[in-house]
């Protein structure tokens, strides 16, 4: 599978049959491009380590500036590629890591200014972190905004701290101590090697649960969370992870000039060339930012030594250069280097080959019903027990009172149907339950224990699984990557398992069959039909194993054979003890299947009760079913089955 931004690798997995070669161009076919890549990479590294016999001392000044901005892309790549924050603060970083070592050096002037490379690293990490709490609840442009404020404000304590960093006269460093003759090799090789490392953290954290997470919440953070990932710990996690080898490479940076001050030290047209090295070579990717520092910083060394015309070499070609490259690259390249080559082959790849969107889906079976570990509980002779208890809940946007005062049960082990016209609050009511939006007042619980200021993950954690009207997958991973991500708990332990491995990968195997798509397991799942990511969403949900599970609208939007299946799964489902709530307008589907019934309107509850109660209820008529429902009811079709004139 593609180590890019799609995917992570698989173990211990049956492998699909491999589509047949001698259609596809000897060029893009797989063992070709694994033997480029190994020699494209082994080539680049050896120049790379050796660059330092190039007689050019502006050559080599180059490179290793090149290097200080590969690492900063790097690890901005964990923020921007991985997690999907754009920052304008990484060069802050380098200065942090920069000054750290300098203050240090100069305090201790007999200690090689190597030796405090690392703690100048551990430095930028804190502070990312604190960068990271500060911006916990911002996105956007208000995040972009608040980490251009942060570049500024650590550069003006650096200019005002005179005391510790003697303000804008800077600070000199100790010169080398090492023989002439070695020249910029030890600044190279400590760069290098913190490159290696820095290259080395990105792609084990992409294929890890830690990654996993962080894709997730860059394709949907409100959906991560409620699948188990706690976003605020994976995001602190994230910008400490981004900034440790960037303050490193700070320090050595800092060494390597002789000098440090705060206007070079924190300049945002260097964290500005940083973004434009994640985004040329490719967000997301392992060695495009590593390839758009290398391209842009020659350029940049181009730009301040060239002039055209009335254009002068320097900040203003600069400035004409980055914006004419940045345009070039929203409209030539909006994904960068990287995927634009890797989406080439894949086309030509996929030229002339059938595709599975037109599969059929495999039939149901006893042999594909996953193990599912929630039992029903043991028949007892009265009313069941509610597992889900919903207690004058209330919720308001404006003077708009979407949920009003709402109460109503979910007996444990039932397939309870929400339903009601619309605008009368059951995606809000679903949302308040799952934690994706806050209550005004009342109360929430699940199995004894209230959750209603719970956060999504929490709820996740405590039993809580659900679907949206709208399928919300991550569409950029496959789909068996989806069916993976869900977390039953939370552990700084597990966020270095392996993403896709071991009885986890196999349980989601056992998912995917049971939904009838295991053939569409490596397929990204944006490529699904609309219907196809209905059961992923499912499946999706199952790996939570949760008590309840949601389904908002499952059959809207699919057609009969696949409401059908959608019937027969939470039949077969809540045969084997778990416990549903539904939200649906497909009234043969809910009256087929759903026992009881809780009937909302104007945001309350107006009835409950069994299907036969609910179909000659006054009040559901006249607020949802209307008179023409009992002028053309007929006895309800099995689960699933649509009749002519059904609402889909």
């Amino acid at each position: 599978m593609s180590i890019d931004k799609g995917s992570a690798y698989t173990t211990n997995l049956p492998t699909p049959p491999a589509a047949p070669t001698s259609a596809v161009p000897l060029w893009a076919r797989p063992r070709t491009i694994r033997i480029a890549t190994t020699i494209v990479l082994s080539a680049s590294a050896i120049v790379l380590l050796l660059f330092p016999l190039s007689p050019s001392r502006s050559a080599q000044n180059t490179v290793i500036i090149a290097l200080v901005f590969a690492i900063g892309a790097v690890g901005l790549n964990i923020v921007t590629g991985y997690t999907g924050y754009l920052s304008l603060s990484q060069f802050a970083f380098v200065g942090i890591g920069a000054y750290t070592v300098a203050i240090l050096a100069r305090a201790w002037p007999d200690v090689s200014p190597f030796a405090w490379v690392p703690i100048g690293g551990l430095l930028a990490a804190a502070m990312a972190c604190i960068l990271g709490l500060v911006t916990y609840r911002s996105r956007g442009p208000s995040f972009v905004i608040i980490t251009i404020a942060f570049l500024f404000l650590v550069q003006f304590i650096a200019i005002e701290w005179d005391e510790l960093t003697n303000g804008t006269a800077g600070i000199t460093m100790p010169l080398p101590d090492w023989p002439r003759e070695w020249g910029n090799w030890p600044f190279h090789l400590a760069l290098v090697v913190l490159l290696g490392l820095s290259l080395l953290m990105s792609w084990w954290i992409r294929r890890t649960k830690f990654g996993l997470g962080l894709i997730a919440i860059r394709e949907d953070e409100g959906k991560a969370g409620t699948v188990g990932v706690t976003a605020p710990v994976y995001k602190l996690l994230a910008f400490g992870a981004s900034a440790l080898f960037v303050g490193m490479a700070g320090g050595v940076y800092a060494y390597y000039l002789g000098f440090v001050d705060p206007v070079n030290m924190f300049s945002i047209l260097f964290s500005v060339q940083i973004v434009l090295s994640v985004i040329l070579g490719g967000r997301g990717t392992l060695f495009g930012p590593v390839l758009g520092a290398f391209l842009i910083e020659p350029l940049n060394t181009f730009a301040n030594n060239v002039s055209f015309g009335v254009i002068q070499g320097g900040g203003n070609l600069r400035l004409v250069m980055f914006g004419s490259l940045l345009l070039l690259l929203v409209v030539l390249l909006p994904e960068g280097i990287v995927p634009s080559l890797k989406a080439l082959v894949e086309r030509a790849r996929a030229k002339g080959r059938v595709g599975l969107s037109g599969a059929r889906l495999a039939p149901l079976s006893s042999s594909t019903t996953p193990a599912v570990t929630t039992e029903r509980a043991p028949a007892h002779p009265g009313p069941a027990r509610a597992l889900l208890e919903v207690r004058g809940l209330s919720k308001s946007f404006g003077g708009n009172h979407a949920v009003d005062d709402c109460t109503f049960t979910v007996p444990e082990g039932s397939i309870t149907a929400l339903i009601g016209p619309n605008g009368s609050g059951k995606t809000t009511v679903f949302n308040l339950v799952s934690g994706t939006l806050l209550a005004d007042r009342g109360e929430i619980l699940l199995d004894g224990e209230r959750v209603d200021r719970v956060a999504p993950w929490g709820r996740a954690h405590r039993g809580v699984g659900r679907t949206f009207q709208i399928t919300r997958l991550f569409r950029e991973m496959t789909v068996l990557e989806n069916i993976v991500t869900p977390l039953r708990s939370f552990s700084i332990p597990r966020l270095g398992v392996p993403a896709v491995s071991g009885a986890e990968a196999s349980r989601a195997m056992e998912l995917l069959d049971f939904v009838g798509l295991a053939a569409y397991r490596d397929v990204r799942a944006g490529s699904l039909s609309y219907g196809q990511q209905k059961l992923i969403e499912l499946a999706q949900v199952l790996m939570l194993d949760p008590k309840l599970i949601m389904l908002d609208e499952p059959a809207g939007g699919i057609n009969p054979t696949l409401i059908e299946r959608m019937g027969d799964l939470i039949r077969d489902l809540n045969r084997q003890g778990k416990t549903f709530l539904l939200v649906e307008h497909n009234m043969p589907f809910v009256l087929g299947l759903c026992d009881p019934i809780r009937v909302l309107a104007k945001g309350h509850v107006i009835a409950e009760g069994d299907p036969d109660r609910i179909q000659k209820d006054p009040a559901v008529i006249d607020a949802y079913l209307g008179d023409d429902y009992l002028l053309e009811r007929k006895p309800a079709p099995a689960a699933g089955l649509v009749t002519e004139g059904s609402t889909r």
